[in-house]
């Protein structure tokens, strides 16, 4: 197994079903991704940049797309969810929209492709 998946299955219910389907639902907006490590944290890997994390709490979830730009455009568009810099906050009774989510995948990806296409100074 990986990172995540390793990360999911040491979750009770209903974290565990909560955490694979977002785990899946990245893989379908980026199925380059690869499992690894974020800021210490369980992730999904794009290109070798960490791309999206979602981890359980005792107060519910957060997704981290390690960008705050990205947090700051997602956020934007949703009604009621607590957030900060680094990632969104949700909860069991009210999950990330499908469509939220997918969209700062993307928007994460995007930004990856974007930087490393970027000549370097040297």
């Amino acid at each position: 197994m990986g990172e995540v998946t390793d990360y999911i299955a040491d979750r009770e219910e209903p974290a565990r079903s909560v955490l694979e389907r977002y785990r899946l639902q990245t893989m379908t907006v980026v199925p380059e991704a690869e499992q690894g490590k974020g800021y210490g944290m369980a992730a999904l890997r794009y290109r070798g940049r960490p791309l999206v994390s979602v981890v359980s709490t005792r107060q519910g979830y957060s997704v981290f797309p390690f960008s705050a730009d990205v947090v700051a455009s997602v956020v934007a568009g949703l009604d009621g969810f607590d957030s900060t810099k680094g990632g969104i906050r949700f909860t069991d009774q009210r999950h990330l929209p499908d469509q939220a989510f997918e969209a700062l995948v993307a928007r994460r990806r995007d930004e990856i492709d974007a930087a490393l296409a970027r000549p370097r100074r040297g």
